[in-house]
Formats: structure tokens, C-alpha cells, sequence
């Protein structure tokens, strides 16, 4: 399994689909898969197959392809970026988005990681075909795809009109360490029946209007997450207009996540898109009434079960925690999550789809 250069300098979603992805295939018994970014030098003729992540970094993917040379599946991550361009808090992004649109705007912020060394360029090739060309060449060489949804899938056929064969993966939490049973550890107690938003702080994540939405209300509302590397300027300015009842807590341990998700009330994630929302589904499990917007392809896990808000919308978020934060626990989705969200089953369908692969290269 191959990622960003900075799966763990700077640590998201798919990190966590790729760390435990790979733990519950390695408990099957039946496939040896190692961790890599494509900062390393991998040894490739070890691999009968090789796993990408992240479709949307096509610059770290081209070259790792070529030089693989090996038959390959990617798990997509298709993550819509223009809704969170299109309401940038800064003029300037909101004035490129309409001049430039989706992918030539991806492929300006790729290139400007890549000179602040914050991306990898893996092949020059990427800097002449730029971030479409390269999106479908790679969709076009998988053996298969590996998406989140069925919603993820149709969003990117809908964009790229490359089909290709794909399984749905569901994304997942870790049962052995989310659950409702509180520990007794006293450092927690400051998280009782408090409003948590968990994640990166990015723009994506719209943690400024969440801070708006909720500053001067009576409870205690904790953003929990580091900055990414490009994005300290939002995350000054989310401090800088935050009320005294909101506190900053860096990037945590899913340990103690886990311990504060069963203390607090309810979570928070009014982002412009989700692929799934992974913290959503772990809070779900842990005890709190979960508050998402109404974009991306959350609305396929979480179905009727959580509060949906319009992340645009200041009085929509505050209206979706309020009601959260007065109703009663939803056991029917923490039920769900438990069958159908849970890393063993996404192992076992990740093993089929290599199996799928594996046997259609030996008929071919």
C-alpha cells in the first residue's frame, strides 16, 4: 500500500484507512501487505500487486506507477474541493476558483506543494499533462477501483466519463478501541457532555463558520485537530475570532479520541465534502449524536440517523447541535456501524478485490 509523502507527517482520513486496512489484512493471514509513502525506495519486485490511495494526488501517483511496473488498484478518496474554493475565506482562492475551476486550480495548488516541497513529484509527466490527464491515465491502467461509495464511484465517472471496474470498500472504525464504556481517567472529565469537531483544520473542514455557529453558547465546544501544513493562516484566524467557550486541541491519539467521544455530547462535521466522514462514524459508536453536512457522500453511510446542516449556513449549524444536543442517543446507527463499518469486514472485501485482480491477470 503506497500513500502521500506526508500520510504521517501530516496525518488525515486516509491514513487511517491505510494503517488499519492493511492491520486487518495482515490478521487474515492470507496476503502480507506493507506501508509505504512514495517518499520511499521500495523494492517492488517483492509485490504481485500494488495499492494506491488518494486519486486526487495524481502527482504522487504517475511515477510510482511507472516505476512499479506491476499491476495496480486504487483506492480513490475522490474529494470535491470546489464547493470549499468556491466560499474560500480568502478573496484571492474564491477569485482563482472562478477563473480556473476544479482541476487546473488542483493542479496550481499541487505545483505550488510541489515547489514547497509539501508534495512529492514523482514524473515530470504530471507537470505537462496536468491534474485531469493524469487523473483518468491512472483511472484508465487500474486493474480496478476501490471506492468508499457507490456515490464516490458515480461522482468520479460523472467527472472523468472513464468507466472502470470498482468495488465499494467501506470505510471503518476500529471496534476494540470505540465504544460507549467511559474510563475513569479524571483528565477526560473536562469532555463531559461537551460539542467536540474533530479533523484537520483546513478550509474542507469549515471549522470557521463552525466556530461562528457556535461561539457564546453555554457549553464547552472543543476543535480538536493540527493545521495542515498549508492552511495556518485559516487556522489563526479560526483562534482569532474563536469565543472563550471554544478551546484549540492539537491532533490526538485515536486512544484518547476514543475517550473523549464517550464523554461529550455530540460531534460536529459541517464540512464542504466528505468522502465518509471516518471521525463521524467513530463518534457515532462512541455515544454522540452526530451533526454532518448535507454534502459529498456521507449521506449513503449515515442515512437518516444523524442531523444534517447546510454548511454555508451559521444558523444551520447552530440549529443542527442544538437539536442534536437535546435528543436522545441514536442506538440504530451505533448498531449499523457495528455490522457494517467495522475494519475486518473492509479487509475482507479489499481481499476480494485483490483476489478478483490477481485471478483475472492469471486468466489474461
Amino acid at each position: 500500500m503506497i500513500g502521500r509523502a506526508t500520510l504521517f507527517s501530516h496525518p488525515g482520513g486516509d491514513t487511517m484507512q491505510i494503517t488499519k486496512t492493511a492491520e486487518y489484512l495482515n490478521k487474515t493471514n492470507k496476503v502480507l501487505v506493507d506501508i509505504k509513502t512514495v517518499e520511499n525506495e521500495i523494492d517492488y519486485s517483492k509485490y504481485n500487486l500494488i495499492h494506491l490511495f488518494n486519486i486526487c494526488r495524481p502527482a504522487d501517483l504517475l511515477g510510482t506507477i511507472k516505476k512499479a511496473n506491476k499491476p495496480y488498484v486504487v483506492s480513490t478518496i475522490f474529494v470535491d474541493f470546489s464547493e470549499a474554493e468556491k466560499n474560500h475565506y480568502k478573496f484571492h482562492r474564491r477569485f482563482l476558483f472562478r477563473l480556473l475551476k476544479n482541476d487546473k486550480l488542483e493542479y496550481l495548488k499541487a505545483s505550488i506543494r510541489i515547489l514547497k516541497g509539501q508534495d512529492k513529484l514523482t514524473d515530470n509527466s504530471y507537470l505537462f499533462k496536468g491534474q485531469k490527464k493524469s487523473i483518468i491515465e491512472i483511472i484508465k491502467g487500474a486493474e480496478i477501483l476501490l471506492p468508499n461509495s457507490k456515490s464516490e464511484y458515480n461522482r468520479l465517472f460523472k467527472t472523468y466519463k472513464v468507466a472502470q471496474d470498482y468495488r465499494v470498500i467501506p470505510n471503518a472504525i476500529d471496534l476494540d478501541i470505540f465504544s460507549s464504556e467511559k474510563s475513569k481517567d479524571e483528565k477526560f472529565n473536562k469532555f463531559d457532555d461537551s460539542i467536540v469537531s474533530v479533523g484537520q483544520i483546513t478550509p474542507v473542514k469549515n471549522q470557521l463558520l463552525i466556530i461562528q455557529a457556535l461561539n457564546n453558547i453555554k457549553q464547552d465546544v472543543f476543535i480538536i485537530g493540527s493545521p495542515a501544513s498549508n492552511s495556518l493562516a485559516y487556522y489563526n484566524e479560526c483562534k482569532k475570532i474563536a469565543a472563550k467557550n471554544i478551546h484549540f486541541i492539537p491532533h490526538l491519539s485515536q486512544a484518547d479520541l476514543a475517550e473523549i467521544f464517550k464523554r461529550a455530547k455530540v460531534h460536529v462535521l459541517a464540512s464542504w465534502f466528505e468522502t465518509t466522514g471516518l471521525v463521524s462514524l467513530e463518534a457515532a459508536y462512541s455515544g454522540c449524536n452526530i451533526v454532518i453536512s448535507n454534502r459529498g457522500d456521507q449521506m449513503e453511510y449515515f442515512k437518516d440517523d444523524v442531523f444534517y446542516c447546510e454548511p454555508s449556513q451559521i444558523s444551520s449549524i447552530t440549529k443542527a447541535v442544538d437539536s442534536a444536543y437535546v435528543s436522545a442517543f441514536n442506538v440504530n446507527l451505533k448498531n449499523r456501524i457495528e455490522t457494517d463499518y467495522n475494519w475486518e469486514k473492509a479487509a475482507q472485501e479489499t481481499l476480494k478485490a485483490y483476489c478478483f485482480v490477481l485471478d483475472k491477470l492469471k486468466e489474461g
